[in-house]
């Protein structure tokens, strides 16, 4: 298979990068625990042809990024884009630089949807990956992850808004540098324990601060062992951010929710959504991948007919 861009896939904690074939295949794929986060001093084309530097010289084949590498904090600020957005408005307003004076690396633009009146929403990664899932018309997504999305496409397939929920974040913080995490055990798997808690934050929208302590009463009362309270909060997050979503956006259950992400977090969420009576279908794998492609298809990046 012939190389025709290289995909990169930049986030906070992790850079993975794949060589993509004429027709859209991966030839290889790698990936590195070089966030944007990690990267010292700046040194993100360092870090880049750390990862990837042969195909670079080998192929001189344009690359293509999307996620935290294009933020303030990253390699260059792509600005965002506004909703209602699609692959195409995206492909036109890529932020391009060279690399080694050899190839052009082009960063595909975040969303942004709200208003200064309401508040304002922002994503960065999660919009390729919506578009790589090549999501039905007329769909709503959930996108799990430390700062979780539901997105809503619509008739004509664009993203038109979305909102983000800081589930992950919380669950981190609240484990580690909070009173809750005193009593668990970390390290199992407590199916129970997580329904159990997903049922309360699903029914208890709210209360949701007073609902969290749960994960310490739980605790110090017997009634969650200290091996089944991680899932137990786990639970109880995730249902009140599907309660949130549900309660604000009036999703339909006429229609399945598409959950695109990790595998463990998705079948969480799954989970909650099935305890909550709505349907869902798991998105393909490499949504990013070829939503990368899609844009590079829109951008003349690479051929329309090959990638």
């Amino acid at each position: 298979m012939k190389p025709s861009f290289i995909s990169l896939d930049w986030g906070t904690s992790s850079l993975r990068a794949v060589l993509v074939s004429e027709e859209g295949a991966v030839i290889e794929a790698r990936s590195a625990a070089g966030g944007v986060m990690s990267v010292k001093d700046r040194q993100f084309e360092a870090s880049l042809h750390a990862i990837c530097s042969d195909w670079i010289e080998n192929f001189g084949c344009p690359i293509v990024a999307s996620g935290m590498i294009g933020s303030r904090q990253g390699w260059v600020e792509a600005p965002y884009l506004d909703c209602p957005a699609t692959p195409a408005t995206a492909a036109r307003a890529l932020t391009t630089l060279q690399i080694s004076n050899r190839v052009d690396m082009h960063i595909i633009p975040g969303l942004r949807c709200g208003s200064k009146t309401t508040m304002y929403d922002l994503m960065r990664g999660e919009e390729t990956q919506i578009w790589g899932a090549d999501v039905a018309p007329d769909s709503v997504c959930v996108l799990p992850g430390t700062h979780s999305k539901w997105a809503f496409v619509d008739e004509q397939s664009r993203i038109t808004r979305f909102a983000t929920y800081m589930t992950g974040e919380l669950y981190g913080l609240l484990t580690k540098h909070g009173i809750l995490g005193r009593l668990m055990e970390f390290g199992g798997s407590d199916k129970e324990a997580f329904v159990r808690g997903a049922k309360l934050g699903l029914a208890q929208l709210a209360q949701a601060t007073h609902v969290i302590f749960a994960a310490r009463t739980a605790g110090l009362t017997g009634e969650v062992p200290p091996a089944g309270l991680p899932d137990y909060l786990s639970g109880i997050l995730i249902g009140v951010e599907v309660a949130s979503a549900l309660a604000a956006e009036k999703v339909s259950a006429e229609r399945p929710i598409n959950v695109i992400g990790d595998d463990d977090l998705s079948s969480r969420y799954e989970a909650a959504l099935q305890l909550a009576g709505l349907r869902s279908v798991r998105a393909r794998d490499g949504a990013t991948i070829q939503g990368h492609v899609r844009v590079a298809r829109e951008a003349g990046i690479v051929a329309c007919g090959s990638a």
